[in-house]
């Protein structure tokens, strides 16, 4: 999987149609195996999503974008994540965690040459997308850049997923929907240094398996799929070209059956959170 971030200076750049570069990420198994930042050699609005479909890219990250950007993205087979804001290594990683959540189309570009850009749908134009996604929760941190160490286990003990051994912090803009609920809820009220161990139930982490995303195809539809076995990971394509992951779940002679739940779905969830820093 090959990911694109719009890119200026560290963070995320907030108008896709004037980005002028990506952040690239090569993805194996859930892992970012390599980073690069290109140039987008002029290209702008539209013909972006011809220039990335010419890198492989499967996942577009940025902030503001309009219908007609979407609409090409879609086209090419691009997922589109918009309305993220802050450091761009921090939202791919949130992406790769399920975390990353999508504002769709949320700039008018009908005044892209005057001073200001975008009258966003978001209320603040592309300065980011806190319009789109308004937390349930108050708290001093919230709209803050917050950086957490954390560990995250089972019910059973089991260690899932962790910050301290990867050397850096997780990075997040509190409320704005990067983390899941409970997470996210919780670094709101927290004070730097300060230590929490939380347990969140499916509703406040990824929800509950959905019995529709579950579904049957024939092999034949679907060429290449003779090879695959149950618990792959895959990218498949809706009506719309647009790519979207799913787990084998079974297969016999004539028929494959996916899962397009998340893998964490169902779960309850367990988190020692350090808050490490916040900023404006």
């Amino acid at each position: 999987m090959i990911i694109a971030v719009a890119y200026e200076n560290g963070n995320v750049f907030q108008h896709f149609g004037k980005t002028e570069t990506f952040k690239i990420y090569e993805v194996e198994n859930g892992n970012i195996v390599s980073e690069a930042v290109i140039g987008t050699e002029g290209a702008g609005h539209e013909a972006l999503a011809d220039f990335l479909a010419e890198k492989h890219v499967d996942v577009v990250i940025c902030g503001g974008l309009g219908d007609g950007a979407q609409a090409a993205l879609a086209q090419a087979g691009i997922e589109v994540i918009s309305g993220a804001e802050g450091d761009a290594d921090a939202a791919c990683s949130a992406y790769l965690q399920g975390t990353l959540e999508s504002c769709g189309a949320n700039c008018d570009h009908h005044h892209d040459d005057e001073e200001g850009g975008c009258g966003g749908h978001c209320g603040g134009g592309c300065g980011g997308c806190h319009g789109c996604h308004a937390p349930d929760f108050d708290g001093p941190n919230v709209g803050k850049v917050c950086r957490v160490h954390y560990r995250g286990t089972y019910n059973d003990g089991t260690e899932f997923d962790a910050s301290y051994g990867r050397g850096e912090p997780l990075e997040f803009i509190c409320g704005a929907g990067m983390m899941i609920h409970g997470f996210d809820k919780a670094v709101a009220t927290m004070e730097v240094g300060q230590i929490i161990d939380i347990h969140l139930t499916p509703d406040e982490a990824y929800g509950y398996p959905d019995p529709n995303a579950i579904f049957t195809i024939e092999i034949a539809r679907l060429p290449g799929s003779e090879e695959l076995i149950a618990g792959q990971r895959v990218v498949l394509y809706d009506n719309m070209e647009r790519p979207f992951r799913v787990t084998v779940k079974a297969r016999d002679k004539e028929t494959i059956t996916f899962d397009a739940n998340s893998e964490m779905a169902g779960k309850e969830l367990n988190f020692r959170i350090e808050l490490v820093e916040v900023r404006d």
